[in-house]
């Protein structure tokens, strides 16, 4: 049991650091436009000051905060440390990373980002320890409202690009292939990554990623 929860968390971890570096690396290449919650961030970033992971853990508390409320529920450890950790490493990365002046540059920077991201996602996900923050509030209203999860997690993404758009952020093609295709890629990659984890651990039953 001990291997189970080290394994998990240890996939967690790394799953976090390896999503942060995938939207530092979109981030690099923005003239391809990014994320719809980083086109917000940067947005704040451009307006108000402080860093860009800074704004991403700002809006995390209080979307964490605003769904504790309304589930009248305590959030999993993972759910903060998934926001804290997030914020801090797109920091660190964004300062690690060089820039890329070219289009070129820009174009492959940004579409190992992509990549990268969705398997950062699945290697998070897979351990069952704590959905993100912006995930959290997607559940909601699919839970409260009975709408699909395509049609919520589209509605909140436009709003949200939106508001960072008019804030300054940087909006292109990159931000509707983000929007549009990171679920089809994370649909892939974390079916992957919990068979590598279930794998490490040497079960062959994934009821063992729920256990708490």
């Amino acid at each position: 049991m001990k291997k189970i929860v080290v394994w998990r968390w240890i996939f967690f971890l790394v799953g976090v650091m390896i999503l942060s570096l995938g939207i530092s690396m979109t981030i690099k290449g923005q003239r391809l436009g990014v994320g719809p919650w980083d086109v917000l961030h940067i947005g704040l970033y451009r307006n108000f000051g402080l860093t860009i992971g800074t704004w991403g853990i700002i809006t995390g508390f209080i979307i964490i905060t605003a769904t504790a409320v309304v589930l009248k529920q305590w959030p999993k450890v993972g759910t903060w440390l998934n926001m804290i950790l997030t914020g801090l490493f797109i920091d660190l990365f964004n300062w690690l990373l060089p820039e890329f002046s070219s289009m070129t540059g820009q174009v492959i920077i940004f579409t190992l980002g992509v990549a990268v991201m969705a398997y950062g996602v699945g290697i998070y996900v897979a351990p069952n320890i704590g959905a993100g923050p912006r995930d959290s509030l997607m559940l909601i209203f699919v839970e409260k409202f009975g709408i699909s999860v395509k049609v919520v997690r589209t509605t909140i993404e436009v709003i949200v690009a939106f508001t960072g758009w008019l804030l300054g952020g940087p909006v292109g093609i990159g931000t509707v292939i983000i929007a549009l295709l990171i679920g089809q890629f994370v649909h892939y990659a974390l079916p992957q990554c919990r068979k590598l984890l279930l794998r490490i651990i040497g079960e062959e039953d994934d009821q063992v990623l729920y256990l708490k």
